[in-house]
C-alpha cells in the first residue's frame, strides 16, 4: 500500500511540475539572402524549407532580415512563394538588404507584397507582436529605408512600442526577433547598431525578457548579459548552410531554459 502511494505522489508531483512549466520550439532562418538571379540561393532556401517541414514540434519559423539580396518586388514574391511551403506559420523581419524605399521597395510595401502572396500574413508594421501559449514574441525593426545600409537603428518609436508590450504583458515572458544584434560578435563599425547602449537599458527596466534573436554578421554567437540571452545565428546561404532550432522551457521557480541547436542544409540533395 506504502509503495502504490509513493508511486500515485511521484505521479501527481510530475503532473503539477508540467503544469507549471511552460515549452516551446521555434526555428530561426537568417540572410538567405534570396535571389532569382542566383538559382543556388533557391535550392539552399527550398532545401531549409524542406528540411524544417520534416521536425516534430516546431510552432513557428521567423525569418530574421536579409531576406532577399536586393530590394525588388520580383525576388520578394519568389522569396515568399518558396517558404509558403513551411506546413507551419512564418514571421518576417526586415532587414537593411531588404528595402530601399527610393527604389520601390519601403517597409510599408515590403509586408504588402508578402501579404498579397500569403493571406495569412496579416502584419502591417515593421514593429509587432504575437503570442504562443504564455509566451510574447516582439518584431523589432532596426532597418533604413531611406539610406539603407549595414548599421542598425531603432527608432524611438520602436524602441517605446517595446515598453509598451513589455509592460502591458509583464506576465509574459518574451523573446524578441530582430535583424541587427544588440551585442556584437565582434567589433564592427560598419555593422554596429546605433545607440545599443540605450536599447539594451530599455530592456533592463524589465523582467520579462529572456531572450534577444538576431542575425546580420553571418555568424554563431550567443552570450548571457543582464539575465538575456542575446543569440546570433549564421546566414543561411553562407556555408555551411544552417539555421537554429530553439527550444525554450520554463517551470515555475526556476530560471528559464534555453537550448539551441544549428542545424545544417544539404542543397544537392
Amino acid at each position: 500500500m506504502k509503495k502504490i502511494l509513493a508511486i500515485f505522489t511521484f505521479i501527481l508531483l510530475l503532473l503539477s511540475q508540467r503544469a507549471l512549466a511552460s515549452e516551446i520550439k521555434f526555428v530561426q532562418v537568417t540572410d538567405s539572402h534570396y535571389s532569382k538571379g542566383n538559382e543556388y540561393s533557391g535550392k539552399v532556401l527550398k532545401a531549409a524549407v524542406k528540411d524544417i517541414n520534416s521536425l516534430n514540434g516546431v510552432s513557428f519559423v521567423v525569418f530574421t532580415g536579409d531576406n532577399i539580396n536586393k530590394a525588388n518586388e520580383e525576388d520578394l514574391v519568389e522569396f515568399t512563394k518558396i517558404v509558403n511551403k513551411l506546413n507551419v506559420p512564418y514571421y518576417i523581419v526586415i532587414g537593411n538588404h531588404d528595402v530601399f524605399k527610393s527604389n520601390g521597395l519601403s517597409k510599408e510595401r515590403y509586408l504588402e507584397v508578402v501579404k498579397e502572396n500569403n493571406i495569412l500574413f496579416k502584419q502591417k508594421t515593421p514593429d509587432y507582436y504575437f503570442r504562443k501559449g504564455e509566451f510574447g514574441f516582439l518584431i523589432a525593426d532596426g532597418a533604413k529605408e531611406i539610406i539603407p545600409g549595414a548599421n542598425g537603428y531603432f527608432k524611438q518609436s520602436t524602441l517605446d512600442y517595446i515598453d509598451k508590450k513589455l509592460t502591458k504583458h509583464k506576465n509574459q515572458k518574451f523573446v524578441i526577433f530582430q535583424h541587427f544584434p544588440l551585442i556584437q560578435p565582434y567589433d564592427s563599425k560598419t555593422h554596429s547598431t546605433y545607440k545599443a547602449e540605450e536599447y539594451l537599458a530599455r530592456l533592463n527596466k524589465h523582467s520579462n525578457v529572456i531572450a534577444v534573436v538576431s542575425g546580420h554578421f553571418h555568424v554563431n554567437n550567443e552570450k548571457m548579459q543582464d539575465g538575456i540571452y542575446h543569440i546570433n545565428t549564421p546566414s543561411l546561404l553562407k556555408l555551411p548552410h544552417q539555421y537554429k532550432i530553439i527550444d525554450i522551457n520554463i517551470t515555475k521557480g526556476f530560471s528559464p531554459m534555453i537550448y539551441t541547436q544549428l542545424r545544417e542544409v544539404n542543397a544537392e540533395e
